[in-house]
């Protein structure tokens, strides 16, 4: 399908909505480059009391039956930043959409919204295999954040240059062994080779917080 179609036939009513969704993840991932949001700013974890929450742990009694953890685990739901996960879903949405209307010469946007069910859930179970390897990479972080947790208190390194907007990297030596930290300053910039102190982490930007150190 040429290009020119392509853009034609996302804008017909029958690709409206998913091209809305895929527009507002494309959105996101703008905002987050450009650092305005955090990967995490929505988000989603399940906890073992069958019941789900948006991060900061504001609960949503109405939904709090086994089943529907069961599903969201099964998706990877909790294991991956959920607008990781709905960027796999909308994108196949979107594509198979586009297909299917245009194959079947579909410009009618009632039987375009009849498509959109069974492109759906054929779009979860894609995302759900598309991010088995992001299960593994966040699995991975959180290991590393458990890991850097006795960071908290040492003094480390400066290896990239960090500001109270910027994120930059240290080291610091536990065991004897160096460990990487993304780090942010809590106040004055911090420039390479700098000394400073862990004094805690920043669970919205996943990051660890620095502040200046002289041991003098």
């Amino acid at each position: 399908m040429p290009m020119t179609e392509v853009l034609l036939a996302a804008i017909a009513p029958p690709n409206l909505i998913p091209t809305g969704l895929l527009v507002f993840v494309l959105l996101y991932w703008l905002t987050v480059i450009v650092g305005l949001l955090d990967l995490k700013t929505v988000d989603l974890s399940i906890s073992d009391h069958n019941h789900f929450y948006y991060d900061g742990h504001i609960p949503h009694d109405g939904i709090s039956t086994s089943w529907l953890n069961g599903a969201l685990a099964f998706f990877n739901l909790g294991r991956i930043p959920l607008m990781v996960f709905l960027s796999f879903v909308f994108l196949p949405l979107w594509a198979g959409s586009v297909l299917v209307n245009y194959y079947t010469g579909n410009t009618s946007l009632l039987l375009g919204l009849a498509f959109l069910l069974p492109l759906f859930i054929g779009s979860l179970f894609v995302a759900k295999f598309l991010t088995l390897p992001f299960v593994r990479l966040f699995t991975a972080l959180e290991k590393d954040h458990d890991a850097g947790a006795v960071a908290i208190g040492k003094v480390c390194t400066v290896l990239l240059p960090t500001t109270t907007e910027q994120l930059g990297q240290a080291s610091v030596r536990i065991d004897g062994a160096p460990l990487m930290l993304n780090v942010r300053s809590t106040n004055a910039p911090l420039a390479k080779g700098e000394t400073a102190l862990v004094i805690d982490f920043d669970t919205a930007r996943r990051c660890y917080l620095i502040e200046p150190y002289n041991a003098a």
